[in-house]
């Protein structure tokens, strides 16, 4: 009998070497042009600064939104197997994703009190 694990691992080895190559092609064919605006620091449309102008706070709503796709995307990656597979974990199962909706249900309280759910 084969190995159930195969065909995951030639999947992962095919991902990687189509990830590989794609920033290794990129590197050898992309252009070469750089510019002052290219090589200047990204921040989501914001101009980038050093520090927070006259030395306020920093606005922290896109941080607020990424943690909420981290919190939902946690919260899927748990959740479905544990509803695949109800069935043969029964009473422990149930008491274990109820401690952990319970735990996730923290960050969820954090942002919504920070404005992190309130659309602008």
């Amino acid at each position: 009998m084969s190995n159930p694990y195969v065909p995951l691992l030639v999947m992962i080895g095919i991902a990687a070497v189509l990830a590989l190559g794609g920033v290794g092609a990129s590197a050898i064919l992309g252009p070469r042009r750089y510019n002052r605006a290219k090589l200047e620091a990204y921040e989501c449309g914001i101009e980038p600064t050093p520090h927070a102008i006259g030395g306020g706070r920093f606005p922290i709503k896109y941080y607020l939104v990424a943690m909420t796709f981290i919190i939902f995307d946690i919260e899927v990656v748990f959740l479905y197997p544990w509803a695949v597979g109800f069935a043969e974990v029964a009473t422990f199962g149930l008491v274990a994703m109820m401690a952990f909706l319970l735990i996730i249900t923290v960050p969820f309280v954090y942002e919504w009190k920070r404005g992190g759910l309130e659309w602008d």
